[in-house]
């Protein structure tokens, strides 16, 4: 009977470490870990400086679009409407990542919460989604200025420009819930670390410990099918305003020509990277961390340097600008 015992005892306390194990095993995951761009000091120190430059940049470029914008009355028109919100998205997308990357520079552990990992993910393809529909809302601005000009007015109406930047942050929105949809409750209990300096639903979703296949495939079709045929309606959209461009009186089509570049620039500058993130059928490791810098912090700043560098009517509005500051600031040094 001892011995009956004994063996009882020594299978209980074997199933209890065995179910103590697999608890360890299976523990639930709480915060996530960045590898970062880089392990090296030196180099760390000089890529936050660099990084600090980019993001003053992109506030203060897109910051000053938006002010230009709405305080200059010659450039209350679509055109420009819908320039000052893809500031506004530049500015806010790129707000979700760098400042933290800066941070994390400074890190030895670089540590996000599940649920902060998250937040970034849904504010990425939030603002990402957005941008998207912009980009196509600008580039019909320009079909019907260049190809329905007398039609213009009447088609592009305050409530209309109104109704599209609604519609593109609902797109942006329904996108990125319905990416969430079937990510946010997924398991993780095994590696928790992120070979990047911020959280992307593709590098997040491998690290789930269940079969992905399903949920990689829905990213694919709704983050890659959907940039992708963007991409192409964009593409197909612009061959046909620059073919009605180069049947205009030279003068006109000049200054269209330069505002058709700066488009079509944004848009490979966009388009790109999101492409070959989301898109790609090949693995690109080797490109993961230059496309994530590219996506959200190069393209937020050359964004507005492309449209002030390359408009005419912004150069002039910047200088009007300057001169009402600094006329405002003699006369609140020197009042009359």
């Amino acid at each position: 009977m001892a011995t009956n015992a004994k063996s009882t005892k020594v299978t209980e306390d074997t199933i209890s470490w065995n179910a103590s194990v697999r608890e360890t095993n299976h523990s639930v995951v709480t915060e996530f870990i960045f590898l970062g761009l880089s392990r090296s000091w030196e180099l760390q120190i000089f890529l936050f400086m660099f990084f600090v430059a980019f993001y003053i940049g992109i506030v203060l470029g897109n910051l000053l679009i938006i002010i230009t914008v709405a305080s200059d009355p010659y450039l209350h028109s679509p055109m420009y409407f819908l320039l000052a919100n893809l500031s506004l998205i530049d500015l806010s997308l790129s707000s979700v990542t760098a400042p933290k990357m800066i941070c994390d520079f400074f890190s030895k552990h670089k540590v996000i919460s599940v649920k902060g990992c998250f937040a970034q993910i849904f504010l990425l393809h939030f603002f990402g989604g957005s941008e998207l529909v912009i980009l196509i809302a600008m580039a019909f601005d320009r079909y019907v200025a260049i190809c329905k000009p007398l039609r213009y007015t009447a088609i592009m109406r305050g409530n209309v420009c109104v109704g599209i930047v609604a519609a593109a942050w609902g797109t942006g929105f329904l996108h990125s819930v319905s990416q969430l949809a079937f990510a946010v409750n997924l398991p993780f209990c095994g590696p928790n670390e992120i070979d990047s300096f911020y959280c992307d639903l593709p590098k997040v979703v491998r690290l789930a410990c269940t079969d992905t296949y399903r949920l990689d495939i829905m990213v694919i079709a709704n983050s890659g099918v959907l940039t992708v045929c963007s991409f192409v309606l964009l593409i197909i959209s612009y061959t046909i305003i620059i073919l009605t461009v180069k049947r205009c009186p030279s003068d006109r089509s000049s200054k269209a020509l330069t505002t058709l570049t700066a488009h079509i620039t944004v848009v490979l500058l966009f388009f790109g990277p999101c492409i070959l993130i989301y898109a790609w059928p090949f693995a690109v490791e080797s490109l993961d961390k230059f496309l994530a810098v590219f996506y959200s912090v190069v393209t937020p700043l050359l964004n507005p340097l492309v449209y002030t560098l390359r408009n005419k009517d912004m150069k002039t509005a910047l200088r009007r600008l300057r001169k009402q500051n600094m006329t405002f600031w003699l006369r609140s040094v020197f009042p009359i």
